[in-house]
C-alpha cells in the first residue's frame, strides 16, 4: 500500500508542476469587450499560467500586461501589441471615443507601457503598435 501511496504522489506532484508551468499562446487577437477580457485575465492570473505572446495581440487582449506580472508574459519575435483608445455605443448606436474608460485603460498598463503610449500621444483612435526590440527589451523573449 505504501508503494501504490508513493507513486500517487508523484503522479499528483507531476500533473501539479506541469499546470504551473503551462503557458497560454496568444496568436490572433483582436480584442474586444474589456468585461470580457476582464473576466479571461482574472482567470488566467488565478491559474498561476505563463502567457507566450506570439503574434497579434490589439485592443483589449493588450490588458493581459496588466492582468499578469511581468515575469509570466514572454514575447517571441512575431508578437505585436495594438494600442488604441476605449470605445463605446452612444444611444443612437453610433461608436464614441470613451474617455473615462481609455484612462482607466491606461493607466493600469506597466509605466514602461505607459510610456511607450505617451511618447506617441497617447491612447488614440488610431491603433499603435509596439513590436520587436522595443517590445523585447520590455518583456523577456521566448
Amino acid at each position: 500500500m505504501k508503494y501504490g501511496t508513493g507513486i500517487l504522489a508523484a503522479i499528483l506532484l507531476f500533473l501539479n508542476g506541469s499546470e504551473a508551468s503551462s503557458a497560454v499562446r496568444i496568436a490572433n487577437d483582436r480584442g474586444g469587450l474589456i468585461a470580457t477580457y476582464i473576466v479571461k485575465y482574472q482567470r488566467l492570473a488565478s491559474s498561476g499560467e505563463s502567457v507566450v505572446i506570439d503574434g497579434l495581440c490589439a485592443s483589449a487582449c493588450t490588458m493581459v500586461l496588466s492582468a499578469l506580472p511581468r515575469d509570466k508574459i514572454c514575447v517571441t519575435s512575431r508578437a505585436a501589441l495594438g494600442f488604441h483608445a476605449a470605445w463605446n455605443y452612444g444611444a443612437n448606436g453610433r461608436a464614441f471615443t470613451d474617455p473615462e474608460a481609455t484612462f482607466m485603460l491606461y493607466s493600469t498598463y506597466p509605466t514602461p507601457v505607459r510610456r511607450w503610449i505617451t511618447r506617441r500621444g497617447g491612447l488614440t483612435p488610431h491603433t499603435i503598435f509596439l513590436s520587436g526590440k522595443p517590445l523585447q527589451e520590455m518583456y523577456r523573449p521566448c
